[in-house]
């Protein structure tokens, strides 16, 4: 299995953003350069609305609160859901959506046993951290696919997600649990890492690590100003 995942690992240098102040102008990113071939587009893509399904399954089946497991089994729904369009996006082209996804198994599962928390309540983290970010990604990848696919994958993975439901569950959590909030926000920091790792492994790279890195390092930019938004929406510090 790929090293990205084993729990101790050098530190990934992310992104430096200042998260506070007015954005400026967007920088254009011809994604045609960085995009990765259709079908592997959509078997990484796909496996991952499946790795996020079972993911916020097991949280729901943990959850002690009904409260609780209501919202999160409807995040879990919709993740599937997504996980189905995209298995219909790999049909439609005649080929076989199993032997698509089939090379990034391992990595994927391995990446989610190493985003599994240390509660339901870090785990169900977790699944806002990973899936917030890797949506956003492969909705910005997407505009380089070609012909008609990409604006329906955009639009399919742009579509609810559950998210303000999950998100209402840990602030209630963070409310009740004063210790809680520090422990999520350092689990939170922990997560982004592994998480801009698995986008990376999507983009084909030149072999030019400072050519690669100008040309993609506006994507990753957006990507940590979204989740540093998600945080803040649970009072927490990314």
């Amino acid at each position: 299995m790929s090293t990205w995942f084993s729990r101790r690992r050098p530190t990934v240098e992310l992104p430096r953003l200042s998260p506070r102040t007015p954005p400026g102008p967007a920088t254009k990113v011809d994604l045609h350069e960085v995009m990765p071939d259709l079908l592997p587009f959509l078997g990484q893509a796909a496996y991952l609305q499946l790795g996020r399904f079972e993911t916020l399954s097991r949280v729901a089946a943990d959850a002690g609160d009904l409260r609780a497991k209501e919202p999160v089994s409807v995040a879990a729904g919709l993740a599937l859901s997504k996980h189905h369009g995209l298995i219909a996006e790999i049909r439609r082209r005649g080929d076989d959506p199993a032997a698509v996804m089939q090379p990034f198994a391992d990595a994927i599962e391995g990446f989610g046993a190493t985003t599994l928390g240390s509660d339901w309540r870090e785990t169900l983290l977790s699944a806002i951290v990973t899936g917030g970010l890797l949506d956003d990604f492969f909705i910005r990848l997407a505009a380089g696919l070609p012909g008609d696919v990409g604006p329906r994958t955009a639009h399919l993975l742009g579509s609810d997600s559950g998210q303000e439901g999950i998100l209402e569950v840990l602030r209630e959590e963070i409310g009740a649990d004063p210790q809680l909030g520090s422990r999520l926000a350092m689990w939170g920091r922990r997560l982004v890492g592994d998480t801009l790792l698995v986008a990376r492994s999507a983009l084909h790279q030149s072999g030019n690590r400072a050519s690669d890195e100008e040309r993609i390092e506006p994507i990753f930019t957006e990507l940590i100003a979204a989740h540093t938004r998600r945080m803040d929406a649970l009072g927490l510090t990314a």
